[in-house]
């Protein structure tokens, strides 16, 4: 590492020649520092001769700067400019040893969010993570009373004041029981879903939001045959052939055979969608959140992030 040439100069000389910089006189400095004048006057002494040129110079009943203290005072200014960052980071670096960091993501979200948040972890071991799961209308909810600093979710709601971050991909997939018609198919056109049955998430779910506007979009107008509260309650009920579904790839192992499922290759699918990470834009984030945030746009997405 580069040495770096430190002045000789001590603090408390710098000190006092910036207060009667200030203030326009010796008097007036001391009595500012809680020093006796003659201990100020020695300090502004020992410091010209530091420098090697006059940085005062009498003007009425005060002192003015001449040209070299001019240029001492905005040297001052700025090292305790960069004493202030300093100070300022090492106050976040202690912060960071011992903060809290709320987060409440939706139920897909239990799917992935470990992935995310041990590396976090890791980083900085002193942070207490406090994890919430629910469905959408709760996490919402949620971030409404700013019970949370951050939320996971798909789709984030347009009546409150949120920024967000696309991080992780979340493609939405076909599944059928295994040994149904379409289990090992090719290909299917996305217009044999037209009118078919789906079992789907309650009505606030993004999946379920998100699903039914992109189909519209594109001609197909499914049926929603039953309503369930889980992704494990969907892919139960698609196992015992009481249905088929359209879930996020999270929710699925590697191998979906062995849970007696199978995905569909559907023409157009899979749906694409993203995760976000959202956070109220009209308040400051904690430090814990910030740092959160951050790690997360320097990482990429987490490894196996589309299945299971």
């Amino acid at each position: 590492m580069k040495s770096v040439a430190l002045p000789r100069a001590s603090f408390s000389q710098l000190r006092a020649f910036e207060a009667v910089a200030r203030l326009g006189g010796v008097t007036l400095a001391a009595r500012s520092l809680h020093l006796a004048q003659p201990t100020v006057s020695v300090q502004l002494r020992e410091l010209a001769a530091l420098v090697g040129a006059d940085l005062l110079a009498p003007a009425g009943r005060g002192v003015a700067l001449t040209p070299a203290g001019t240029a001492l005072l905005s040297t001052i200014r700025a090292i305790g400019t960069h004493w202030q960052l300093f100070v300022d980071e090492v106050e976040q670096l202690q912060a960071l040893q011992k903060g809290v960091l709320r987060i409440a993501g939706v139920t897909t979200a239990e799917y992935f969010i470990a992935r995310v948040l041990k590396p976090f972890h890791l980083l900085y071991p002193g942070i207490t993570i406090n994890l919430t799961i629910d469905n959408r209308d709760a996490v919402v909810r949620r971030m409404q009373s700013e019970e949370d600093d951050i939320g996971v979710m798909m789709v984030p709601p347009t009546d409150v004041p949120l920024d967000s971050y696309a991080f992780l991909d979340n493609p939405l997939v076909l599944i059928v029981h295994r040994g149904h018609r379409w289990d090992g198919a090719r290909r299917i056109s996305l217009k044999s879903l037209d009118q078919l049955p789906l079992l789907m998430r309650e009505p606030g779910s993004g999946t379920r939001q998100t699903t039914l506007a992109w189909l519209a979009q594109r001609g197909v107008a499914p049926l929603v045959q039953m309503t369930l509260g889980s992704n494990e309650a969907i892919k139960h009920a698609v196992a015992a052939e009481l249905g088929i579904a359209i879930v996020s790839r999270h929710t699925l192992p590697a191998d979906p055979a062995g849970e007696g499922l199978a995905i569909v290759n559907v023409a157009g699918m899979p749906i694409p969608q993203k995760w976000k990470l959202v956070w109220r834009s009209d308040r400051q984030l904690t430090l814990a959140a910030g740092a959160f945030l951050t790690f997360v746009r320097q990482r990429p997405e987490p490894a196996d992030s589309a299945g299971g």
